[in-house]
């Protein structure tokens, strides 16, 4: 259990208006947005118990589990005329939060990371060379490259997994 969070009804307290707020700009229809509001923070509430706070902060879990059940509204309704094409469009403010909250996540992650899977990283997805490229700058043979290329994917995915 998160040592920050008091308890279920102060994560109600503390996310119920961000989490309307999201799901009112997804969503028109007042009914269906106190529908979905309602769902998040039931499987926040089922959930709560399995909830790892070394793997999420608990805004970017709750964040995450909103998005994912304003995703599935359209997916089983149907109700393509109330889809926006951006729907997980980056430029809304409540995205910015959870975009912000994935960097934060990742920085530490790529912390934890051993330096030569850091450097690795850092070489191929920041600097842009090619695996090729990062295996001829950390003399390493390609193959090698490509092990711990896919190493240092698996232990940032394993350290971000949010759901």
């Amino acid at each position: 259990m998160p040592s920050k969070v008091i308890g279920k009804e102060q994560l109600y307290i503390e996310y119920a208006d961000k989490v309307m707020g999201y799901i009112r700009s997804k969503i028109t229809n007042q009914a269906d947005a106190e529908d979905l509001h309602s769902t998040v923070f039931l499987k926040v509430y089922q959930k709560f118990d399995t909830f790892d706070q070394t793997k999420a902060s608990v805004s970017t879990w709750i964040y995450t589990i909103t998005k994912n059940t304003v995703t599935d509204f359209f997916r089983t309704r149907h109700v393509h005329s109330e889809i926006e094409e951006d729907i997980l469009d980056e430029g809304d403010e409540y995205q910015g939060i959870l975009d912000e909250e994935t960097l934060n996540e990742l920085a530490d992650a790529m912390e934890k990371l051993p330096q030569r899977e850091r450097d690795l990283i850092i070489l191929h997805y920041y600097s842009g060379l090619t695996l090729k490229e990062v295996a001829v700058r950390m003399s390493m043979s390609y193959s090698n490259t490509k092990l711990v290329h896919n190493k240092a994917l698996m232990l940032l995915r394993n350290r971000m997994d949010i759901d």
